[in-house]
């Protein structure tokens, strides 16, 4: 089974990470979440709670399968942090699965990794999402060169867990 970095911080939207985290651990995998302080408690902006694994610090890309990238405000937060964009870009960049929801792309649009992709995210993000290079759609869910996974809003997280499971399962 897959071993899942989780690149989270406060102001996450709850859903987006829980719902996700809800069925890969269903399927059997590991998540890890990762933020700049491991054991400290964040919170998200509906007032779910997360305990942190593991620092940024302490972790490695190679050590994971996989990286979820919750949005929110969290990912403009971690994409502040040279230490996030570059392990997210390591992902991309070694074609490791990325599934990136709402303003999750961001974080890959610091890490200059959406060029030439088809992606979608949260309405707000989509000028700076083509700016980057990507080939944006409104759907609710964008699978490009079975590596990422993308979603607009937690409305489309059916199609985005299911999206992300099937590229897990390969």
């Amino acid at each position: 089974m897959a071993k899942i970095a989780v690149v989270i911080t406060d102001f996450f939207e709850d859903s987006e990470y829980t719902s996700p985290a809800e069925a890969f651990q269903e399927a059997g995998h590991e998540l890890i979440t990762i933020e700049k302080e491991s054991g400290k408690e964040i919170k998200g902006k509906k007032g779910a709670t997360v305990k942190i694994d593991q620092s940024i610090d302490d972790v490695k890309p190679e050590e994971f399968d996989a990286l979820l990238i919750p949005g929110g405000f969290s990912p403009d937060i971690l994409r502040a942090d040279d230490r996030f964009v570059t392990f997210t870009k390591a992902f991309m960049d070694e074609k490791k699965p990325v599934f990136a929801i709402c303003h999750g792309p961001q974080l890959l649009i610091t890490a200059k990794s959406l060029e030439g992709r088809d992606a979608t995210g949260y309405k707000s993000i989509q000028v700076d999402m083509e700016y980057a290079g990507a080939h944006f759609a409104d759907k609710e869910v964008i699978v490009c060169q079975e590596q990422l996974v993308t979603s607009r809003t937690p409305d489309d997280l059916p199609a985005f867990n299911r999206e992300s499971l099937r590229l897990l399962e390969k």
